[in-house]
């Protein structure tokens, strides 16, 4: 049995795993599975995807169903890294094109933390404990 966290996009999954692979340290693509002629979503986009970002396996595919939902800061990848230069470098990356909506500070529970939405839509805690 396993349980992996989910991401569903609308034809950006691989650039968004690719993107998270080169950002994040022990990170990389396991595998890519496409849609062929004849299957449900366009040929080529991603049917299923595993990455490792930071160690944790993650999948990813591309909808080829258009839905009224994305996503939502609810559900966000929590990080811990061991450096400030580490965490500021992550955060500026990941938030480019994308939204803070923690910006990096001392909130308290940790000595440094950032939350935002990169510019998929995906949400990341990133904390310096």
């Amino acid at each position: 049995m396993t349980l992996s966290p989910f991401l569903m996009f609308e034809g950006r999954a691989e650039e968004a795993l690719t993107f998270y692979c080169e950002t994040i340290p022990d990170s990389r693509i396991i595998d890519v599975v496409r849609y062929g002629p004849g299957e449900p979503g366009p040929a080529g986009t991603v049917k299923t995807a595993r990455a490792a970002i930071a160690g944790l396996e993650v999948m990813a595919s591309d909808s080829h169903v258009h839905h009224a939902f994305t996503f939502t800061p609810s559900i966000s990848l929590f990080m811990n890294v061991d450096s400030e230069a580490e965490l500021e470098r992550i955060v500026a990356v990941l938030a480019e094109g994308g939204g803070m909506l923690m910006p990096i500070g001392d909130y308290g529970f940790s000595r440094r933390f950032a939350w935002l939405n990169d510019r998929f839509g995906v949400s990341w805690q990133i904390n310096l404990p």
